[in-house]
C-alpha cells in the first residue's frame, strides 16, 4: 500500500545490471543495496526512477523524436494505421478516443502489442490476434521501436529479478511459467497542452490521462525532458509530480505484481496533466506476464503478509482483454 510519500525515489541499478547473469548475484553487496532500495520504493510508492540501466540515451531520445514526427503528421496520414478491433486493438487513436473510467482522455496514441497469431492462446487470445500497424512515415519507426522493445524487455527482466529478491524469493521467481515468455505492450502517447480549468486546478475534461493503475508487472516510462505532467497519488490523496530526470526511466508496479506479492507491493494510481505550452510525448513500455498464466499470491508473500491470501486468482490475458475492449470509443 502506498504511503504518504512526497517524492519519487531514484535508484542506481548499475550493480544489479552488472551481476544479473551471475548465479550468485544475491550474495553481491552492490546488488543487495539495490534490492533494499527497490523493496523500499515498491512498498512506499510503487514508483521509482532508475539510472545506470544500460540503454543508450541516444536511443531513448530518438524514440521520442520519431514519436513527435509521427504525431506532427496530418490527421489523414495518421489514420492510415487507425486502431480497430479487427487489428487486435493495435494502431492509432485520435484525441478523446481513449477512455479512463468513462471519461475521454486528452491524448492521441499508437498501441503496439506482442503479435498474436491465430490460435496462439486458444479462445483467450482471439481478441488480441493481429499484427502491429507500423506507419510508412517516419520510415525508420518500425526498426527503431523494435530495437527499443528488445532493450526494454531485457531491462525489465533484470529489474524484475531484483524485485523478486526484494520480495524474498529467488531471482528466477517470475521467469518460467509466470513471465518466461512475457507479453508486452508499447504505447506511444502524445499530449496536447491542456490548460487548467480557469487557472484553478483541473476538471475531468482537462486530464490528459485519467487516474488508473497499470495492468501487468512493470512499466518503463520514457517522458519528454523539461515537461512535468505525470502525477502519482499518495496515501493522503495528494498528487505527487514525477518530473522527467534525463537519463532515467520512471518505473511503476502493475496489477499482476500486486496480486503475486499479496499486496506487499501496490499498483499505485497515477494520471497525466500537461499544463506545459509544449506538446508532450511519453513512450510507455509495459512488461507483462505470460499471456495465459494464472496469477495468484505467491506462498512466500502470503506468509510475509500474515498467512491469508488477499486476492483471488486472475488470468492476465483475461484482465488485459477486459481492459482493452472497454478503453476506446470506436
Amino acid at each position: 500500500m502506498a504511503t504518504d510519500f512526497k517524492s519519487i525515489p531514484l535508484i542506481d541499478i548499475s550493480p544489479l545490471i552488472a551481476k544479473c547473469g551471475d548465479p550468485l548475484m544475491d550474495k553481491d553487496p552492490g546488488v543487495a543495496e539495490v534490492v533494499r532500495q527497490l523493496d523500499r520504493a515498491c512498498r512506499e510508492a510503487g514508483f521509482f526512477y532508475v539510472k545506470g540501466h544500460g540503454i543508450p540515451d541516444s536511443l531513448i531520445r530518438e524514440v521520442r523524436t520519431v514519436s513527435h514526427k509521427f504525431f506532427g503528421l496530418p490527421y489523414e496520414e495518421k489514420l492510415k494505421i487507425k486502431l480497430t478491433p479487427a487489428a487486435g486493438y493495435r494502431g492509432y487513436q485520435r484525441v478523446g478516443e481513449n477512455i479512463t473510467k468513462g471519461v475521454p482522455d486528452m491524448h492521441e496514441a499508437i498501441d503496439f502489442y506482442r503479435e498474436v497469431k491465430q490460435g496462439m492462446y486458444r479462445d483467450l487470445g482471439r481478441t488480441m490476434e493481429g499484427c502491429n500497424l507500423w506507419p510508412c512515415d517516419p520510415p525508420n519507426m518500425k526498426t527503431l521501436m523494435e530495437e527499443y522493445i528488445d532493450r526494454c524487455t531485457d531491462l525489465s527482466r533484470k529489474i524484475i529479478r531484483g524485485i523478486a529478491l526484494a520480495l524474498g524469493g529467488s531471482p528466477e521467481e517470475f521467469e518460467g511459467e509466470r513471465a518466461g515468455d512475457p507479453f508486452w505492450v508499447l504505447r506511444i502517447i502524445g499530449y496536447p497542452r491542456v490548460p487548467t480549468a480557469n487557472g484553478h486546478g483541473t476538471s475531468d475534461n482537462d486530464i490528459g490521462c485519467g487516474a488508473h493503475t497499470d495492468y501487468g508487472i512493470l512499466t518503463l516510462v520514457n517522458q519528454d525532458d523539461g515537461i512535468t505532467a505525470l502525477q502519482v497519488k499518495n496515501s493522503s490523496g495528494e498528487w505527487i509530480s514525477a518530473p522527467p530526470v534525463p537519463g532515467t526511466f520512471v518505473c511503476n508496479i502493475g496489477d499482476m505484481l500486486k496480486i503475486w506479492s499479496n499486496g506487499v507491493y501496490d499498483s499505485t494510481l497515477h494520471r497525466v496533466i500537461n499544463n506545459s505550452p509544449k506538446y508532450r510525448v511519453c513512450v510507455a513500455f509495459f512488461y507483462e506476464p505470460n499471456f495465459d498464466v494464472g496469477v495468484e499470491p505467491l506462498d512466500f508473500c502470503v506468509k510475509r503478509t500474515g498467512g491469508a491470501k488477499k486476492f483471488e486468482r486472475a488470468v492476465y490475458g483475461e484482465h488485459l482483454v477486459t481492459k482493452v475492449t472497454t478503453n476506446f470509443v470506436m
